[in-house]
């Protein structure tokens, strides 16, 4: 048989080792829910197998929020994801995000670019880049910028330093060589924000010292300071959403949450909730800032393989939740008209108090704008370290 008849009856795969030059084209492939979602999701697991920094997301949580069907986020705005291929073979993705509250709040054209991982092969980072470019080109937006999956609401940035420390909960990882070849393209650095480490025997308890004192002021001018009230969880996220929406929004990056997506996360949080880290400060009891901490559950999803939580996978989440000894301060903010008065020092020494008396060694306080003063020095002067920078890029269309 010649050789050309072997072609007209081989398989597709054997066809590929017979024409190397096809078998190492990259094509890129327009992918839509619940489409290939399993390829697109599994891809990082493959992309950092070995990598003893990584850390798998969860596939349950990660297919709920790539379903328009079931995040709210899908209420404003649209996502195209992508999958590149050689062959055969998934070597990368990256998903294209319009966000209408993002475009209506900062009254520009800005696109977005998310989920992106690929191997360390520039041409497939191009055709990644340059198939998100298109689509946000068509959908009208001059502007992307990234990463962010979906927004600075979730997963945003990348770090473009510590890439052999892991991630603490609900933060990004990445390849070290993603940086170079999005400045590669193009994208130019947009703003950094800081993650801050601080440990346990290296804490300043000057806070300490101070927090009864400050409490007793604050008391006289009617604030208070308390825990979340588990029992009137609902109570707390509708006034926690308009003191989000208030106090961040003149951060660069913010996007306001629609009260449905602020209700999903926190229903999504509530089940890694412990009360006793997440703060609520009240003015003659409106709700004008909090500060929620919550415990590194990637300590645990780090062991969790493929981030499959059957069969075996519950069993490490529900049963080794005690020995989890660090945290990551998520959230913490002030309403304008409130700050300055001693209800962010007051937000940290209860914090830091809880940890000392219940064997958390060290905290993250993440991600902080690069810009904001106040914060960056409230951190310091408790010593807390910069020991994670993310960047955020941005290029025009």
């Amino acid at each position: 048989m010649s050789k050309n008849a072997f072609l007209l009856i081989a398989k597709p795969k054997d066809f590929l080792l017979l024409q190397p030059e096809i078998k190492n084209m990259i094509q890129i492939e327009a992918i839509t829910f619940p489409n290939k979602i399993k390829e697109f999701i599994d891809f990082p697991h493959d992309l950092y197998e070995g990598d003893a920094a990584y850390v798998p997301e969860l596939f349950l949580a990660q297919k709920d929020l790539l379903n328009p069907k079931k995040h709210p986020f899908y209420e404003h705005a649209k996502l195209q994801m992508f999958l590149a291929y050689k062959g055969a073979k998934v070597v990368g993705r990256i998903a294209a995000i319009k966000n209408g509250t993002h475009i209506e709040f900062t009254q520009t054209k800005e696109g977005f670019f998310g989920f992106f991982e690929c191997i360390e092969d520039y041409e497939v980072a191009k055709k990644l880049f340059d198939a998100a470019q298109e689509w946000l080109k068509k959908e009208g937006l001059t502007k992307v910028v990234g990463p962010t999956s979906f927004s600075t609401n979730e997963v945003f940035g990348w770090h473009i330093d510590a890439f052999d420390v892991p991630p603490m909960m609900v933060m990004g990882y990445n390849k070290p060589y993603y940086i170079k070849f999005a400045e590669q393209y193009g994208f130019a650095k947009k703003v950094d924000f800081f993650a801050y480490y601080i440990k346990d025997n290296t804490l300043s308890d000057k806070s300490l010292k101070v927090v009864d004192a400050f409490e007793q002021r604050l008391k006289t001018k009617g604030i208070t300071i308390r825990t979340v009230n588990m029992k009137r969880f609902d109570e707390e996220v509708e006034q926690a959403h308009k003191v989000f929406n208030s106090a961040w929004d003149k951060n660069m990056g913010f996007v306001p949450m629609t009260k449905n997506e602020f209700v999903h996360l926190c229903h999504e949080m509530k089940m890694i909730m412990n009360k006793d880290l997440c703060f609520v400060a009240e003015h003659e009891g409106k709700m004008i800032g909090f500060s929620f901490s919550f415990p590194d559950i990637n300590q645990i999803f780090k062991t969790i393989k493929r981030g499959r939580l059957l069969p075996t996978g519950i069993f490490k989440l529900l049963f080794n939740r005690k020995k989890i000894n660090k945290i990551r301060v998520v959230v913490l903010g002030v309403i304008e008209g409130y700050r300055k008065l001693g209800i962010e020092a007051c937000f940290y020494a209860k914090t830091i108090k809880y940890c000392l008396n219940n064997g958390i060694v060290a905290a993250e306080a993440s991600l902080i704008l690069e810009t904001n003063e106040m914060m960056n020095q409230g951190l310091r002067n408790i010593n807390a370290e910069v020991y994670k920078t993310y960047r955020m890029y941005e290029k025009e269309l």
